[in-house]
């Protein structure tokens, strides 16, 4: 049949373009469904394993080693015996500074020399002096600031340092412990050296044992008046002090040093007026 109104248009005449041109192309779904897709979870980082250091194992078996020789005299006599005692039981030590214990004062300042270069090197290798330092310029500071914290009553002043109290707590705890293996060097050794140098004293005759100290004949094996301390025992602490002193500043020197150096650091020159007096 004929009409005056325009024919009808099937679904099918309609172009394809315009029924998909709202949906997304294959491409676009796929790149779509990818970036929606979750990403795995990284796995949690596993701690190293502690690794083997013999520094640390040396540092504290002579520690130990110390406290057993300072409860045991046997064990304490027995291990300072090794280093030899008399020319009937020579030893590496005594063979080398012990004179046949002809000259028990010399031996004595040597010995002393020794302990304190060797307790001096170690207690250097294992101080970080500039973190020393700065540790202790720290807490100095801290102080001040905490105190003044207190004083104000303010909790909130005194919650803030919380954490800085924390880090410095943390940074003091490994300088300390820094320092405590070089004690254990030095512990072990005051024990080893003080034993062997009254151990080669009595083995010495009563000749030798006799020296003539400020004009005055003593015999280093006989006590200080009414003190249970014999005479070698005081002389030799005052050999070992000054020697500690010398040797520990001069290392110490040495290692600042190299630190500068190492990490190109210059010294500034002194402010212009500071040694007093304008020019």
């Amino acid at each position: 049949m004929s009409g005056t109104g325009k024919p009808l248009r099937s679904e099918a005449d309609e172009p394809e373009e315009e029924e998909e041109a709202g949906e997304p192309s294959e491409a676009e779904e796929t790149e779509t469904s990818e970036e929606a897709e979750p990403e795995p979870a990284a796995a949690p980082a596993r701690r190293p394993a502690p690794t083997f250091k013999f520094t640390t194992f040396l540092y504290v078996f002579l520690g130990l080693l110390g406290i057993w020789m300072l409860i045991d005299q046997s064990a304490r006599n027995s291990i300072a015996g090794l280093l030899g005692t008399s020319p009937g039981t020579p030893g590496p030590l005594y063979s080398l500074i012990g004179f046949s214990s002809n000259y028990l004062l010399l031996t004595m300042l040597l010995a002393g020399a020794i302990e304190m270069l060797v307790t001096s090197v170690a207690y250097n290798f294992t101080t970080n002096w500039v973190k020393a330092a700065r540790v202790q310029k720290w807490s100095s500071a801290f102080r001040k600031v905490q105190m003044a914290a207190i004083r104000s009553g303010k909790k909130d002043r005194i919650a803030a340092l919380k954490p800085h109290q924390e880090r410095l707590t943390r940074l003091s705890g490994e300088v300390s412990i820094a320092q405590f293996k070089g004690m254990a060097i030095t512990y072990f050794l005051l024990i080893l050296i003080y034993t062997w140098v009254g151990l080669v004293i009595l083995n010495a005759n009563a000749v030798q044992q006799t020296v003539n100290l400020g004009g005055s004949t003593i015999n280093l094996i006989h006590n200080v008046g009414s003190l249970p301390i014999p005479y070698w025992f005081i002389i030799f602490s005052l050999y070992t002090v000054p020697f500690s002193l010398v040797f520990r500043r001069i290392l110490k020197h040495l290692w600042l040093r190299r630190y500068a150096a190492e990490h190109q650091l210059t010294t500034a020159p002194p402010a212009s007026g500071s040694a007093g007096g304008t020019a």
